[in-house]
């Protein structure tokens, strides 16, 4: 089985997290953030992710430093459970609607970081969620995980219905990127290594 267990703590955050690949979707969350894990539920249960994450952070500040470490914890479990990614699919796509939101989600496994982010919110909050908090989420998972993760906003006006569409779409093209391919021998590309 397909799993990884991360514990981060620095002066700012202590967060320990545990990642199934071959999940069933179950999440069990608390970053002191409501909106916040009730997105990460989202994205565990649309992408038949187990995820364990509980985090504490300095919300007296604000939730940058949580939300930010939660990316990079979740991403450091990500590399460590897909291992040497031999018999994976690699690359992973959805596009997801939710009401008036339409999010494309793309990514890439291939150990190359990059990120592109092309969403926008009319709304400064949802509930005591910053909405710009979402574009560092998603960077420092992409960054720390070693994926090429793109998400674009195609529709939209309600802040909560994007973010959301955003959580899911990642969590069913991570699905897909993760799952194991019976063809693939070794890993996934022309250079035999990723």
């Amino acid at each position: 089985m397909r799993e990884a267990t991360i514990k981060r703590v620095t002066k700012e955050t202590d967060i320990e997290a545990k990642l199934v690949i071959e999940g069933s979707g179950k999440a069990a969350i608390e970053t002191g953030i409501g909106f916040f894990d009730h997105m990460l539920c989202g994205f565990a249960k649309h992408g038949f992710f187990d995820l364990d994450l509980r985090a504490k952070g300095d919300l007296n500040v604000d939730g940058h430093h949580t939300v930010e470490d939660c990316g990079i914890v979740l991403g450091e479990a990500f590399r460590q459970a897909v291992g040497d990614k031999a018999g994976m699919s690699r690359y992973g796509h959805f596009l997801l609607p939710m009401d008036d939101a339409l999010v494309m989600c793309a990514v890439d496994f291939c150990g190359r970081p990059y990120f592109s982010w092309d969403l926008h919110f009319a709304e400064e909050r949802c509930g005591d969620f910053e909405t710009t908090l979402a574009k560092e989420f998603f960077y420092a998972l992409s960054y720390s995980a070693g994926i090429n993760l793109h998400l674009k906003q195609l529709n939209g006006e309600n802040a909560h219905h994007i973010l959301e569409a955003a959580f899911k779409a990642f969590g069913k093209a991570a699905d897909m990127a993760t799952s194991m391919d019976a063809r693939v021998s070794g890993v996934l590309s022309t250079k035999g290594a990723l």
